[in-house]
């Protein structure tokens, strides 16, 4: 077997044997009936909240903007103070100043889990920013975001109920039984496997050539473990996941992008147990295991093959520009496949480096919601959404009345859907044609123009829209006009999205579930699992094929017929 087929194989066999416990655990987790630790209850009794008291979609909704609203102002203020925090790095290494701009981009960037970053991180944030502001989200904002799924969850496993559960203990027992034990397992792998955890001052050191160099370093290990576990992504350096100090190794890529997709690979698998139809469950898990693969091999044909014109030139392998040689094309397409689609921005290789249809498919991933495993709660959600879609307009055209897992779709349902649909291109879109129409915005393209520049700027809003964070890295992004537009971004894909989505499973936990019936169109096996790619695809490709086209597409066209 070739290195690059067992290495996608073994991956690809770990999510899917991880998928049913993680599922199993999740629920054992959230559907507990009592407080079963006594640190849960006393949290539960110094914040006055009733762990038996239940809310309303729409009261979920509020707790869930209240609590990302906190967590902004939080983030912001340990950005504005961090000259009065301790421990290192010097001064004179911070060279970058913390803006309100940029303090409320990446305020409002961390607690949304997109973590969107405008600046290098070792010249920008001092040590205790970096783990008091930053990694804190990743429990936080990680957390809330698996509340949520699972709320969403609880629509259509619910009949007759006014209420998803309580937000405030859901999101405690996301971070303290499901990301914090992780983060205390792949914590200490990773300090083994050499990723620094110190607070050091960094090392000054005179090179052979008698030059000087600055190797940073500080408490590594206790951002980058959470930061894919909490599918956050934000990186403790510039470089992220292609710096050796977070990524040392081969071993410590694969562990960490496993940890980016084995929560939310578990979550289709408590769908199916939470509502009885375990085919349903193991059905939305083929979808996304399918379209994953697929991704995994297009980007892996369009980076193992040579770029066109440095092969007349005699030169032949793989696209290795931009890729860390200890990862090589395997490792660098694995991970650009599972950051895309994981919501998680921890890249380990510059995608502005990557050919145009690695672009392309990168971007797709992004821009189709992230559905293949996605984010924490967030992928199920996506994916879910897409289902519906399908059902409803499968239902009138065989005419059946719609329903998915046996809840009816009527017409208040297919607005929430539609609205959840339409939102984001209608912020993206908009805003891209708003970036390269103005100056301002066509400023930030200080290395490329042209198809490759309206890549670099549809790529940033889609990544902030689908709170992902990775970026091509040839945008300089760091300016009021991009903190301000890349923010509306953010707010459309955390909070546009979300309250939609809770709004739906509101409306389907109080209705009746139907027991199952000969006639309906089935929600599991192979006829359900093609008609919901094929709607994935067309509602995709219906809403973004211009921009691809003016974009990666051209630019592939102009790549192969140059001389």
């Amino acid at each position: 077997m070739q290195p690059a087929v067992a290495q996608y194989v073994l991956f690809a066999a770990a999510v899917a044997i991880l998928a049913k416990p993680t599922g199993l655990y999740l629920l054992f987790v959230f559907e507990q009936k009592e407080p079963w630790w006594a640190f849960e209850r006393w949290l539960y009794r110094a914040a006055g909240v009733d762990p038996a008291s239940e809310m309303t979609w729409a009261q979920y909704a509020r707790a869930f903007v209240y609590f990302s609203l906190l967590g902004t102002l939080f983030v912001y203020a340990v950005f504005r103070l961090q000259d009065h925090l301790p421990f290192g790095p010097a001064a004179s290494a911070l060279t970058t100043p913390v803006t309100a701009d940029l303090a409320a981009n990446t305020a409002l960037s961390f607690a949304t889990t997109t973590t969107w970053q405008g600046y290098a991180g070792e010249t920008t944030m001092r040590y205790a920013t970096q783990l008091l502001g930053l990694a804190s989200q990743g429990f936080l904002a990680g957390g809330a975001g698996l509340a949520v799924g699972f709320a969403f969850l609880r629509g259509f496993a619910r009949a007759e109920s006014p209420t998803l559960g309580n937000f405030w203990v859901d999101v405690t027992r996301a971070v303290i039984y499901v990301l914090l034990p992780l983060a205390l397992l792949v914590t200490p792998f990773l300090i083994w496997q050499g990723v620094p955890m110190n607070f050091s001052a960094y090392t000054h050191l005179t090179t052979l050539e008698a030059g000087s160099q600055t190797i940073a370093q500080g408490p590594v290990a206790g951002l980058e473990a959470i930061k894919n576990l909490g599918t956050n992504g934000g990186g403790f350096f510039n470089t992220n996941g292609a710096h050796p100090f977070e990524n040392p190794t081969g071993l410590t890529n694969f562990v960490e992008l496993l940890a980016i997709v084995a929560v939310p690979a578990g979550m289709p698998y408590a769908f199916g147990r939470a509502t009885g139809r375990r085919e349903a469950g193991w059905s939305l898990f083929a979808v996304m295991a399918i379209l994953f693969v697929v991704g995994l091999l297009l980007l892996h044909w369009a980076e193992g093959a040579a770029n066109p014109r440095l092969a007349s030139l005699g030169v032949v392998g793989g696209n290795l520009e931009g890729k860390e040689t200890r990862f090589g094309v395997v490792g660098s397409v694995l991970g650009a496949a599972v950051t895309s689609n994981g919501a998680t921005g921890s890249y380990v290789a510059m995608h502005d480096s990557f050919s145009p249809v690695g672009v392309l498919v990168i971007l797709v991933n992004l821009l189709l919601g992230e559905i293949a495993f996605g984010g924490l709660g967030t992928g199920l959600y996506g994916l879910v959404m897409v289902a519906v879609i399908a059902m409803f307009v499968t239902g009138l055209m065989v005419g059946r009345t719609p329903e998915y897992c046996g809840k009816s779709l009527g017409i208040r349902e297919m607005k929430y859907v539609a609205l959840y649909t339409l939102l984001v291109p209608a912020v993206i879109l908009p805003l891209s044609a708003l970036a390269v129409s103005l100056e301002v915005g066509r400023a930030g393209l200080t290395t490329n123009a042209g198809a490759h520049g309206l890549a670099e700027i549809l790529f940033a809003h889609a990544s902030c829209a689908a709170n992902n964070g990775m970026s091509m890295a040839g945008l300089s992004a760091n300016t009021p006009f991009y903190n301000a537009t890349l923010m509306v971004s953010m707010v459309a894909g955390r909070f546009g999205l979300t309250i939609p989505a809770l709004a739906l499973a509101g409306c389907l936990a109080s209705r009746r579930t139907r027991p199952r019936s000969v006639g309906a169109v089935p929600s599991e096996g192979g006829m359900f699992v093609a008609i919901v790619l094929g709607t994935a695809m067309l509602v995709g490709a219906l809403t973004y094929f211009a921009v691809l086209a003016l974009g990666p597409v051209v630019e592939q066209l102009a790549l192969v017929r140059a001389p």
